[in-house]
């Protein structure tokens, strides 16, 4: 049996989107709860180099729509990246699954030899479908969702490996 892009991709992303969104949830109750301001959560960070809570969000919810459109061949939505509560990361997050749910396995099956192409960091970089979807663009989503875990864990939030796992 083998996996198809589409299943690699969408399925999986808006999965993690949603387990982000609960830990999230989890992090505001943990602010209220403790009467810490959530400007201190949100503008958190693991170390001074490392960007805070509130931007990991941002760019997890830019992986995981960038991945399916890319690979579909379809226009991204641009986010202008304002958030400034827990609630409107969580409407982002709202509106990332929405878009990676709108695709079909037939927008994306078959894309495993598309030429991709981006620009990381003023670098140009092209991929093949498959190296994108998989070495690229999951790494690159599942790290920021971790790091935004490990912040809100290491603040104190009581989430836990199936908090951030969820439900397959």
């Amino acid at each position: 049996m083998t996996i198809s892009m589409y299943e690699a991709s969408a399925p999986r992303l808006a999965n993690m989107l949603r387990n982000l969104d609960a830990i999230l949830g989890k992090a505001q109750a943990h602010a209220l709860a403790k009467k810490i301001d959530p400007a201190v959560l949100l503008s958190a960070r693991l170390f001074p180099d490392m960007l805070p809570l509130l931007k990991q969000v941002q760019i997890a919810t830019d992986h995981a729509k960038g991945a399916p459109a890319r690979l579909a061949g379809v226009e991204l939505p641009r986010f202008e990246d304002t958030e400034q509560s827990f609630e409107e990361l969580q409407a982002r997050i709202a509106k990332t699954i929405a878009f990676v749910e709108s695709f079909s396995a037939e927008q994306i099956n078959g894309s495993e030899d598309k030429q991709i192409s981006l620009k990381v960091g003023g670098q140009d970089m092209t991929f093949k479908g498959m190296t994108y979807l998989l070495g690229f663009a999951l790494p690159n989503f599942y790290f920021h969702v971790v790091t935004a875990y490990n912040i809100l864990r290491h603040n104190g939030v009581e989430i836990g490996k199936r908090d951030f796992v969820g439900t397959p």
